[in-house]
């Protein structure tokens, strides 16, 4: 199965059209039949777009191999993560900022706010 069909079974499974299916995206009806026809390729933004707005595994998209969603997300922070391609160190500042007092991340804040504005 070519990546055309494969985007063509997904947009079925979800029942939607390819309008509807585009604008998910951020492209026209036109773009997602020429995908699904095979007229013009999968680009790696497309790929990515497609699997963070409709939680599809890579892997099947791409190479058609394992189960077309993902799995569903342990933690809200874990949905986070992968929706903003967040890499480990951006998980730990969010951890650590999530621990600290109300009082603690207002100061954190200010801080922030001085620096910005100075520039």
């Amino acid at each position: 199965m070519t990546q055309g069909e494969r985007v063509k079974q997904l947009r079925t499974a979800l029942d939607l059209t390819l309008e509807k299916f585009g604008e998910r995206v951020g492209v026209g009806k036109a773009a997602i039949s020429k995908l699904e026809k095979n007229e013009n390729r999968l680009s790696d933004q497309m790929i990515k777009s497609i699997c963070r707005e409709f939680n599809v595994n890579y892997d099947w998209l791409v190479y058609g191999e394992g189960e077309m969603f993902s799995e569903l997300p342990k933690t809200i922070l874990d949905e986070l993560c992968r929706v903003y391609d967040l890499d480990e160190i951006d998980r730990k500042l969010i951890q650590e900022y999530i621990k600290m007092s109300k009082e603690s991340r207002r100061v954190l804040k200010d801080y922030i706010m001085r620096i910005i504005s100075d520039k």
